[in-house]
């Protein structure tokens, strides 16, 4: 485990260290003095037990591993301060891209400490607050159900209109495998178990009030599914179980809540303008004239109740972007 860790981080070093470590680099200091006690000097530039530490965390070592790679990561760090210096002797540091991408990344660094500040003041949901969730959701806990399925993946290129026709009228996924080995259309064939859980509201809706003689089509991109209900159970979670998942969910709901609030803060002090971008501002007051532009928190929060149930969840946006139920 600890040696595929360490190809994929030289790996990744190689290919990020442009973007990152350039930045000090580039201070064409002698030698760069760093806190921390020095384990390795290479031309110059101490590499310390703080870095060492560092890579030693992100990678997750467990105690008994260690010591194998401590000195495996600090070779890592040796070979990739050796690819720094080459490439900052060949001025790669100057390109527009390298300059561009280390922007970027100190940009994204800045910006996830100062979102760490606002969630150290977000308060951790009370267990009345946990408690209403839970009762005003009987269907994710108390009422949870279970749906047993059979899957077949075939290439959305595939779905012809005769195929949607046999679809129409087959009461079993079998029947449709059977057209499909006929006509020597691929697909691959799996059985999941998923939950109103892990699925949205309409995709839950649906497998509960139309699963009877009914296959479903999850149409994502370049392939689609092709969806058999074989049994719906009755799978409850009790409050104990469902307490910590809630917890978290609600928690990214506050953070997100505070994000957004702080973010409104912000343009509202601030100068922005649209340049060279005339209809940017007349696109947003169609939508939604109370909506702040700029970016949402939504993409950095997960606004999920992960964990309830083992089994990964259809992925979401693929059912969002198309569900047909033929009967």
């Amino acid at each position: 485990m600890v040696l595929v860790y360490l190809r994929k981080f030289l790996l990744l070093s190689i290919t990020i260290s442009v973007t990152l470590v350039l930045t000090a680099c580039n201070k064409e200091e002698p030698t760069e003095k760093k806190s921390g006690q020095a384990l390795a000097r290479v031309n110059g530039k101490e590499i310390t037990m703080l870095q060492l530490n560092d890579e030693i965390r992100r990678a997750n070592v467990r105690a008994d591993q260690y010591e194998a790679a401590s000195k495996q990561l600090l070779e890592s760090l040796i070979s990739r301060q050796l690819i720094v210096d080459e490439a900052v002797r060949n001025k790669l540091d100057r390109t527009p891209e390298v300059m561009q991408a280390r922007e970027r990344v100190v940009a994204q660094v800045i910006t996830q400490a100062y979102l760490q500040g606002i969630m150290s003041k977000v308060e951790k949901p009370t267990k009345a607050e946990i408690d209403d969730y839970f009762q005003k959701h009987p269907e994710l806990f108390t009422q949870r159900k279970q749906f047993d399925l059979t899957i077949a993946r075939i290439a959305t290129k595939d779905l012809s209109e005769e195929l949607k026709k046999v679809l129409d009228a087959a009461k079993t996924l079998d029947e449709v495998i059977l057209w499909l080995d006929k006509n020597k259309v691929q697909y691959v064939r799996s059985v999941a178990s998923r939950s109103t859980t892990d699925l949205p509201p309409q995709m839950a809706t649906l497998l509960q009030e139309k699963s009877k003689d009914t296959i479903f089509i999850v149409n994502e991109q370049e392939t689609s599914s092709l969806i058999y209900v074989n049994a719906v159970k009755e799978s409850p979670i009790p409050l104990a179980s469902a307490a910590p998942q809630i917890e978290r969910f609600l928690m990214n709901q506050k953070f997100r809540a505070a994000t957004d609030a702080e973010i409104a803060r912000l343009r509202t002090a601030a100068q922005v303008e649209y340049l060279n971008a005339k209809d940017q501002k007349s696109d947003d007051q169609k939508q939604n004239v109370d909506k702040p532009a700029g970016p949402s928190s939504s993409e950095l929060i997960p606004d999920t109740l992960d964990g309830l149930n083992n089994a990964a969840p259809i992925s979401e946006g693929a059912i969002e972007r198309g569900i047909t139920g033929f009967k």
